[in-house]
């Protein structure tokens, strides 16, 4: 297939990095080990080799954070004049990370989802910046009363394609408000994305920052840890703090990378992931702007409908559904929210509307649940 490119005009939420890296930074960047390369695909494309499907441990992840993570916010406003903030790494710091990791070469070559374009088949992935679906997916989210629900049942949050991860980053904040009174229910939070490198880079560090600046003053560990604005250092026992906080708190992170395909779901089942919690399950599956061409398309929904169908065998008294957000066309492309109505309704899904955005770029999020 050859490589094209195309832009989304108002599409791209994320800053798109255009802020100078600070010298010192660029000077004090301790070198980390990158992910490991591959001659696979750094985007999945037809007819090319796919990175396997991988299950990345987090404490060797956290090991490879570097000292500090640059940061902003991003505020999201949601019903009834409520807004919630989403920490978000910034994209020059990611540069920063890969400059000291690869001796200065050419990010764009490196990491070409940090380069200019939006998205060019084959070539770029687009984990690393952040868009507008996966807000429509948080506002979603606070109206459909998931804050409530985190507390009262045990749960399990499946995001496909997770990128930057917005609408589980606002699960996560709203789970640990829940925590700090009544009992806490298991929760295990898997996120996964084809690109490791998103994970390593802009998942994870996401994650550590939403926990950060949630328990910033109820953590000695975090004391010193935000003495330079819109960075927090990562100073010793701040990893270890963010580990004892989610192991007290009943919260599991995991980390998948890969091709959706049979081996990603023999892998989410096989390996332990999703062991625990049992009983009463709540299962939510989530994915923005997953489906962008025919091939992402169909490898989406029989990856979703395979979750949904396991999930029934395996917790045959809880109850598993997906909410996913998209545009209605892809330009130039050929995937579209209508074609993947149609293709889950073809598979046996029933397919419920709950959110359409008519300004800007037409965008839809639907919920999918087997009949």
């Amino acid at each position: 297939m050859s490589g094209f490119s195309f832009g989304f005009a108002g599409d791209d939420i994320e800053d798109d990095g255009q802020q100078q890296q600070p010298t010192s930074q660029l000077n004090n960047a301790a070198p980390q080990t990158a992910p490991a390369a591959t001659t696979a695909s750094a985007f999945p494309v037809q007819g090319k080799p796919l990175l396997p499907p991988t299950h990345h441990d987090i404490d060797h992840m956290l090991s490879r954070l570097p000292s500090k993570i640059a940061y902003s916010l991003l505020d999201v406003e949601l019903e009834e004049g409520k807004t919630i903030q989403i920490p978000r790494r910034e994209l020059w710091d990611v540069r920063v990370q890969l400059m000291a990791e690869d001796d200065g070469s050419n990010i764009s070559e490196t990491e070409p989802g940090l380069g200019e374009h939006d998205v060019k088949t084959g070539i770029y992935e687009g984990g690393f910046k952040s868009w507008e679906s996966s807000v429509d997916l948080v506002k979603v989210l606070a109206s459909e009363n998931a804050p409530t629900i985190l507390n009262r049942d045990p749960c399990v949050l499946m995001e496909l394609g997770c990128g930057t991860a917005l609408p589980s980053l606002a699960l996560f904040q709203w789970a640990m408000n829940e925590r700090k009174s009544g009992e806490k229910q298991p929760l295990t939070i898997v996120l996964a994305d084809y690109n490791p490198s998103v994970l390593y880079l802009v998942t994870l560090p996401n994650f550590l920052l939403a926990w950060a600046l949630s328990q910033r003053e109820s953590t000695p560990a975090l004391a010193e840890a935000f003495s330079l604005e819109d960075e927090i250092e990562l100073l010793p026992g701040v990893v270890e703090a963010f580990k004892e906080f989610l192991t007290s708190n009943h919260i599991t992170l995991s980390f998948l990378s890969g091709g959706w395909s049979p081996e990603f779901i023999d892998l989410l089942y096989s390996s332990g992931i999703l062991s625990n919690p049992t009983g009463s399950v709540q299962t939510l599956v989530i994915g923005a702007e997953t489906i962008y061409s025919p091939f992402a398309l169909e490898s989406f929904a029989a990856t979703l409908l395979m979750i949904l169908e396991r999930e029934r065998k395996e917790r045959p008294s809880g109850h598993a559904s997906s909410i996913i957000g998209a545009k209605k066309m892809y330009f130039g492309v050929g995937g579209s929210l209508d074609d993947f109505v149609n293709r889950m309704r073809g598979l046996g899904a029933s397919v419920e509307p709950l959110r359409e955005e008519s300004e800007g770029v037409r965008r839809g999020v639907v919920r999918c649940v087997l009949s």
